[in-house]
Formats: structure tokens, sequence, C-alpha cells
């Protein structure tokens, strides 16, 4: 309740600070980021400035907290409309539930991680949860904010507000919040999420000081009703028009919801020993610190039990929560040399706390509630270019604590010329599977279990290749292989959701390729991913290809006061044995019993850019009009039916 206040006031007062900096914008002239020394101010425009010009677009920078660098970009590409979405990332990768907000199924899988250390559970609800990895810093000469808005599932609204400002050249901060509320077409799939953001970078004025920090709050909530009954799946399948209003379908449960909800404080800060000017052979010495703390919990209600997930110790008010802690202090010194390259040198200790208020004693059998303890570790990495290559060399490892894990990571890359970009190299982690896995507790008595002690670390080793071009091809493949992969499934003996842990290698290969083709203002986008699991196959799931084709056309309309994106894009899966979701774990669980897939997703798009905001209007999955009710994200979870939807994003440049 406390976390849902915070982030409405929070709201109130981004829109406040955006209105606010806005009318402040009609009587003050920014004049942009100054020289180091210089101070900013403002001052009242003489009417013969008022029309002046805005700083050079390619000033207003974002960048990650590994300093990989965009400018703010306003225009409407097949890329951008991609990207227009819940999680405003091309999800190509993801295949969605029918309500905005719910979870994803996963059609095309990454196994790039880099860490050691064990993951919090409720991986389902995790999607638009926001990483470290995720959050974005910004530099800009005057203050600049977006509105992102997209109608949803009946009775709701989708917003997306930021705001951003330099106060000098060197200190920048940026606040924004998401939110969702849906009320989606089958009963009781309510989805109500809130993310509020607040990021900060600084730079000294002799460049020498450097820090990066944020603050996120987030709360996930989503209403689950368990699919639909297996009579309300005959009557959806059956194309009856007294069932065209999804919420006749009748459910297995309306009693019940989850949330994952979340804080963060993030700082990372580092100095340069040596002045610049000072350096011999520019030798540079850099020290850093990273601190991280991250405290969040996951919580399953419902008023009473289902027999679906077995008995229950409890007859009413079900409350399974599950709460973690992770404080993580790193340091590191990095040696820089012309010659030599760069070399990094880092250790880190983490505490970690994860469990439940109390200890389950069953008749013979014993299930803790905490894991805790302290973890140490210590890496390297090493940079250099070489001959017009850039090699890179990364290793890492816990030396201390309860769990094992490792990291080795050995990249080459090279640029063919202006327009090709080539990389490979070999990736080597160890790491002890999810908590969840290693120790749950629930109301219901099948969901209770302790593996710390007897599960391995997972292993996973990867292969990996990519060529980017625009010309030509952009590619990628990787080459998997995994042992004592962790995973939950049906266990036959009480046909009820468990975790297992398996021993067989599992073979995996993916290959990926885009490519566009254009012909004057007509133009085909094209992916195509190619995915098999060679052995293992009964543990690891994946449709064999998934693709997507985009048939658009673009042109400037009323003296290029308009530019107009219009066309049709169909997504493809072939059909396999599609992972299932349970809702008390916020999981998915393989199953081998039902295929599904193999249905096209076509959606037709008329955008629209003005100056700097965008304007999208989609027909979604127009096809489901005339075409079978064969189309699930999950067993038992229906897809999206056709749906009209409106949205727009808007930058002010204030």
């Amino acid at each position: 309740m406390t976390q849902t206040f915070l982030m409405r006031n929070s709201l109130l007062f981004l829109i406040g600070l955006v209105f606010g900096s806005t009318l402040f914008a009609q009587v003050d002239e920014p004049r942009g980021l100054q020289s180091d020394g210089e101070s900013q101010s403002g001052s009242i425009r003489p009417k013969a400035q008022k029309d002046r010009e805005r700083p050079p677009i390619d000033l207003y920078k974002m960048f990650t907290v590994e300093n990989d660098t965009t400018i703010v970009d306003t225009s409407l590409t097949i890329q951008k409309l991609y990207k227009y979405n819940y999680l405003r990332k091309d999800n190509f990768d993801l295949l969605p539930f029918s309500n905005e907000g719910q979870t994803y199924n996963t059609l095309l899988y990454d196994f790039s991680s880099q860490r050691i250390r064990p993951l919090f559970g409720a991986r389902a609800r995790h999607f638009n949860y926001m990483e470290v990895e995720d959050m974005l810093y910004y530099e800009v000469p005057t203050p600049l904010s977006e509105i992102y808005y997209k109608s949803v599932f009946e009775q709701g609204q989708n917003l997306d507000a930021f705001f951003t400002m330099n106060t000098s050249r060197r200190f920048n901060f940026s606040i924004a919040y998401k939110g969702l509320r849906s009320l989606g077409k089958y009963q009781h799939i309510l989805t109500s999420t809130g993310n509020f953001r607040f990021t900060t970078n600084y730079k000294s004025k002799n460049n020498r000081y450097e820090l990066k920090a944020h603050y996120v709050a987030q709360d996930l909530l989503n209403q689950e009703n368990g699919g639909l009954t297996d009579q309300a799946l005959i009557n959806f399948a059956g194309n009856d028009s007294q069932f065209q209003d999804r919420s006749r379908l009748s459910v297995n449960f309306e009693n019940a919801e989850s949330i994952l909800d979340g804080q963060r404080i993030y700082i990372n800060h580092k100095y340069d020993l040596i002045p610049q000017s000072d350096s011999i052979s520019n030798n540079r010495i850099e020290v850093g610190h990273i601190f991280n703390y991250d405290d969040k919990y996951y919580e399953y209600r419902q008023t009473a039990p289902s027999l679906l997930f077995g008995n229950s110790f409890v007859t009413t008010n079900l409350r399974d929560k599950v709460d973690i802690t992770d404080l993580n202090n790193q340091l590191w010194v990095k040696y820089t040399n012309n010659i030599l390259g760069s070399i990094t040198f880092q250790v880190n200790h983490t505490y970690y706390k994860y469990g439940y208020n109390s200890v389950l004693i069953q008749e013979n059998n014993r299930i803790p509630n905490v894991l805790n303890g302290n973890l140490i570790a210590a890496g390297a990495s090493y940079k250099k270019a070489y001959r017009g290559f850039q090699l890179k060399g990364e290793a890492q490892a816990n030396i201390s604590g309860e769990f094992d894990g490792y990291d080795l990571k050995a990249e080459a890359s090279y640029q063919i010329n202006d327009d090709a970009f080539f990389s490979g190299g070999i990736h080597l982690n160890a790491a002890a599977a999810n908590y969840n896995h290693l120790l749950y507790q629930s109301s219901y008595e099948n969901y209770n279990w302790y593996n710390a002690e007897n599960y391995d670390t997972v292993k996973t080793n990867s292969l990996d290749f990519s060529i980017k071009s625009n010309k030509w091809l952009s590619a990628s493949a990787s080459l998997v292989n995994i042992k004592d992969y962790a995973y939950f499934a049906i266990d036959p003996a009480t046909s009820l959701i468990n975790s297992f842990q398996t021993n067989d290698n599992i073979t995996y290969l993916k290959l990926k390729a885009s490519k566009e083709f254009r012909l004057g203002k007509f133009a085909l986008d094209n992916t195509v991913a190619y995915q098999t699991v060679s052995s293992g196959n009964t543990f690891l799931n994946v449709p064999e290809i998934t693709t997507r084709n985009t048939l658009y056309y673009t042109d400037n309309w009323f003296k290029k006061a308009l530019f107009v994106q219009t066309g049709v894009s169909l997504n493809y899966f072939t059909e396999y044995a599609m992972n299932g979701y349970d809702p008390v774990l916020a999981e998915f669980y393989v199953q081998n019993d039902q295929e599904l897939g193999s249905f096209p997703l076509i959606d037709l798009f008329f955008n629209m850019k003005v100056r700097q905001t965008r304007i999208f209007f989609i027909a979604e999955h127009i096809n489901s009009l005339a075409s079978n009710n064969n189309y699930f994200s999950a067993p038992g979870y229906p897809y999206r039916d056709f749906t009209l939807r409106f949205g727009l994003v808007w930058n002010f440049f204030l």
C-alpha cells in the first residue's frame, strides 16, 4: 500500500515537473550547454530570439551504464514500430498473453547471461522488471521530455512519461514513470503495474571523477485465473458466436492475484588517478566502486485454494510470500596503455537473504525458511585493439561462499568496412539454479521443496558469431551446450508442477538473420530464426522456425509536413510443445503433451510523424476475424483476438 502511494505521488510530481518546465520554457530561452567553467542561466527572451533554433539533435545523448551511447531519435522507422509495445523493446522473441502487462512465452532463447549467483524466481513476472542494464542516463543541452501512450484492452491505459535536464554540462538528472492498468477481455485478468525511475550522472570539471546512479521502484500486479476451463476451451475452439464476448468463457478460478514488488539503489562511480595532461604514453589508472542494493518480494494470494494445484494446508486466505535482499559492493582498478591495451581487476562482495517467515516441518521432511550468506568473487578483464580487431577477455569466479560459479568469455570483433561489422566468441558459465529451484514454500502441499544441497551448478557453454550489415545481411549463430539444466515440469507421480534437474546434455542451435529490401517508397523487412535441440529436447522445447515479414510504404505528404508509414506485418512460428504457465510460481514449465503454434499473426498499421510526434494506428491480429480459434499463448491461455489500437510517442524539446 505504501509503495502504491509512493508511486502515485511520484507520478503527480513528474507531471507537475514536466508542465512546470513547459511553462518555464515559454519565458526563458535555454542557452544550451556551456563550456567548462561557465554557468547555465536563462534570461527573458526578446521577441527576435523567440524563434531561435534548438541545439543540434546529436547533442541530445543517452547512454547505458557501460557507456554505449546513442542520440535521441525522433524518426519514424520500422524498428520504432517493432518497439512500440509495453516493453518498449523489439519483442520478436516473445509471444504476449491476451492482456497488456501479462507475461510472455519465450519463442527464442538467450543463454548469454554472465551471472555467477542465483537469480530470484518468478521469472514470468520479470519481463517488465527493469534491471541495471535497462537504465539509461542522459546528457542534453536543453530539457527534454517524452510521453508514450497506447490504448489497452478494456478500461485502462498505458502511459510512460519521462523528463530529463542538465543543470550544467557536468550534471544531469532524469525522472520517469510508466503506469499500466488494463481490464482485459477475459474474466479476472486485470493488470496494474508501475515503474518509477530516477537517474543522475555527474562528471567533475577536470573529467577525472564520474558518477552514475539511479533509484527504481516497481510494483507489477496481475490477477490470475488459471486459464480457461476444459468446457470453455471447447467453446473457444468451436467459434460459437455467443462466446465472441470472451468474458462469457469460464475460467478455472477468479480469486487469485500475484504481485512482484521491488526497489533498487545503484551507484557506479570512478576516479582517474593520473591526469591526462601528466600521463606518459597515455598511461591511465582508474579506480571504481559499484554499489547495488536490491530488495524485492513476490507474493501469490488466493482467497480459497484450487484443487488444480493439489491439497492445501489452509482453507481460506492463501498467501505465499517470498522476498530477497541482495547487497553487492564491487571494487575495481583499471590500467590502460596504448601498447598493452586495458586490463581491469575486480573483487566484489555480496550479501544475500532469500526466504520465508517460518520453517515447514512435515512428517518425513523439514523445509528451511532462509538461504542467506556472503559471497566473495574476483575477476579480471582485458581489451585491446590490434590491426583492426577489437579483442576482449573476461573472467570471474566465486572464491568464497555457499554457491560455486564462474564466467569466462573471449571475443574478437572486426569492422570490415563502414557498413559491415563481425564478431565471434566463446562463453563458459556456471551458476547455481535460481532460488525458487533451491528453496520454495507454499500453502499448497506439493509446492514445497529444498534442493540447495543436492542441485549442481548449471553449466552453459556457447559459441557465438554475428555479422551486422545494412547493405548485405545481419545474422547471428549460437551453439549452446547445457549441463545440469534446472527446469519446472509436471511430476508424473503427482501430475503437479515440481522442480527438476537433468544430468543429460542439452545441445541447442539458433540461427537468426534479418534483411530489408527497398524499392522506391516500398520496403520489405524480414527476420527469420531457426532453432533445434539435438539432444535433451524433452527438457527444452522450441519452435523450429520463427519469422516476421513486414511489407510497408513510406512517403512525405502535404509538402513534407506529414511523414506516413503504412503496411502489413506477418508473424509466424511453427507448431511445437509450447511451455505451460504456472500462476503459483509465476514460472513457465516444460510440457510434452500438447503442441501449439503454426498460426499466423497479421497486423495492419497506419503510422504518421508530425515534427517530433509519432502517431500509431494498429489493427492487431486482423486474420482472427476469419480464421479458426487455434491461437494460444500457452496451454489454456488464448492469444489476443482482433483489436484496433491507437497511441503516440511525443517528444518535447524545451
